[in-house]
Formats: structure tokens, C-alpha cells, sequence
């Protein structure tokens, strides 16, 4: 009877690679398993908190054995050669990483639509985003250092550092120092879909969850108000529109 852990002793090269993609997926789900977890045990607030702690400590961990096994150097818990990247270098690798975000999302939606339609994926899709926009938010937050309670000035600034920003046209038009109107002038998914001829994704339903959540996360006193967003009627210059007030400053 062999031991367990000598059982992948018998696999074969192209079983091994398959093991190898598949510890990265497992790992993955694994982490947002927890995530989910904690969330609906412990409420989002303290989720959030821990998962900031617990990401520190297990990219630290998992870099530094990779590291080891594959032969990289990793430099502060990140690969270095990561670090050695011009700023043109890791620009263009965002803006990949956020096309590979977006496709993921994508390639979500369209799985529950073809299994289950596209009401349940809908319903899913929204759902999804009350649990992301506010993680979003608050992983920017953190990154640039933002106040608790930094207002419009502060939501300005986190909606450049959104993965969309990576792969959207965007901009912002400043109606007085606590009201902003934002806007996105191309939107990647639009876009496609205009260029097949197709009409625009009804998404209002998302951005009514989106940005709200979004906005909350920044400054619990800023609220939302959709100008417009499909399948609204919208001009050719942007496809949704959203007025971001502070309220109580």
C-alpha cells in the first residue's frame, strides 16, 4: 500500500502541468471562498479588514517559495523583476491585467447566462458588484492612502484607480467643490458591442448598484444620482453618466 503522498509519483509530465494550473485555480477559489466566509459570518466592514492582513502574509509566503522553485528573486514580497519594469513597461501591463479582469468578468456572465439565463446572470452580475465595488474602493483607498472621510476630492482621485481606468475613456466635470459629474466616454464592453452592430448592454441595473457602493465605500456622505446609462438614450460622447454629491461636508 503506498503512502499518500507519493501517489503523483505516478503521474506523468502532462498530468503534473495540469496539477500545477490547477493548484494556482484551487488556491484561488480557496481564497475567495474564505473571503466570502468571513463576510457573511463576521459582515463586510471586518472582512475587509482581515483580508488586508491576510493578503501581506500569503503573497509574502506564496512569492517566496515560487521564487525559490522557479528561480526568480523577489524583493519585498514582490518578483523583482517587477520592480525593474519602466513605468511604460507596467502601464502596459496594467492595462492588460485590466482587459484580463474585465474578460474574466465577461466570460462569468455569459457561463450562468447560457446555463440559466440571462435574468439569473443579471441577478447574479448585481449582486457580485455590492460585494466588489466597496472592496474595490477600499483597496484603492489603502493604496493611496486616502482619508476615511476625504469627500469629492478624494472620490476624484479613487475613480482614476479603478480597473476600469485601465481600459475605459473617462472623465469628470467638477460643478462646485461637493458635486462632480463623472462619465464614461468609451466604454470597452459598448464599444465591442457597437462594433458587431449590436444595441448597447442594458447595464443600468449594475450601475445603479456600482457606483452608489463605490461612492459609500470612499465617503459614507456622498450619495449617487444616474444622469443617464444604457438603455437609456445617451449622446455619442459618453455611454453613462453619474452626479456624485457630498452631502452634510
Amino acid at each position: 500500500m503506498k503512502e499518500i503522498n507519493t501517489v503523483l509519483e505516478d503521474a506523468d509530465h502532462g498530468l503534473l502541468l495540469k496539477m500545477v494550473v490547477d493548484s494556482f485555480r484551487r488556491t484561488l477559489v480557496h481564497y475567495g471562498q474564505w473571503f466570502a466566509q468571513v463576510e457573511h459570518q463576521l459582515g463586510t466592514e471586518k472582512a475587509m479588514a482581515v483580508e488586508s492582513g491576510v493578503w501581506d502574509a500569503s503573497l509574502k509566503n506564496q512569492m517566496g517559495r515560487l521564487g525559490k522553485v522557479l528561480g526568480f528573486e523577489v524583493v519585498d514580497g514582490v518578483p523583482a523583476a517587477l520592480k525593474e519594469m519602466s513605468r511604460e513597461e507596467l502601464m502596459a501591463l496594467l492595462k492588460t491585467m485590466g482587459v484580463n479582469w474585465l474578460a474574466n468578468d465577461g466570460i462569468w456572465f455569459q457561463a450562468v447566462e447560457q446555463r440559466f439565463g440571462m435574468n439569473d446572470a443579471k441577478r447574479c452580475n448585481d449582486t457580485c458588484w455590492t460585494r466588489y465595488s466597496p472592496f474595490e474602493a477600499k483597496r484603492i483607498k489603502e493604496v493611496l492612502e486616502l482619508p476615511e472621510k476625504g469627500g469629492i476630492p478624494a472620490l476624484k482621485k479613487a475613480l482614476k484607480f479603478r480597473m476600469y481606468a485601465t481600459i475605459n475613456r473617462q472623465s469628470i466635470e467638477d460643478i462646485d467643490e461637493n458635486t462632480i459629474i463623472f462619465r464614461m466616454n468609451e466604454c470597452r464592453v459598448q464599444v465591442a458591442r457597437k462594433r458587431k452592430g449590436l444595441d448597447d448592454y442594458p447595464c443600468k441595473s449594475v450601475g445603479l448598484v456600482e457606483y452608489p457602493y463605490f461612492a459609500a465605500a470612499i465617503d459614507p456622505r456622498i450619495t449617487t444620482e444616474c444622469i443617464g446609462c444604457p438603455p437609456d438614450d445617451h449622446p455619442d460622447d459618453w455611454y453613462c453618466a453619474w452626479k456624485f454629491t457630498l452631502n452634510n461636508p
